[in-house]
């Protein structure tokens, strides 16, 4: 559900050629992902895996929109002011 939302906000933000995958906290390491999205429940697990991003809910779009701007930004990619779709 989160990877197809990340999906949706990239499309809505205008944001192109960000690879966005899911996996299981077993399966991912340090260093896989350049931004780690995980829902508050697992974050203490989670870590460790690097640039952890901490949703309060898994299903608030707009908590997400909001932090996938922020992450984006942090991360040196341009986003337009505004979104193809917002």
């Amino acid at each position: 559900m989160v990877h197809m939302n990340i999906d949706k906000v990239l499309k809505e933000l205008g944001v192109s050629g960000i690879d966005v995958d899911h996996a299981d906290l077993g399966s991912v390491a340090r260093g896989d992902a350049d931004a780690v999205f995980v829902g508050r429940d697992i974050a203490e697990a989670a870590e460790n895996l690097g640039d952890l991003v901490v949703l309060n809910s898994i299903i608030d779009i707009n908590e997400l929109r909001t932090k996938v701007r922020a992450t984006l930004e942090r991360k040196g990619v341009t986003v337009p002011e505004v979104g193809v779709g917002a």
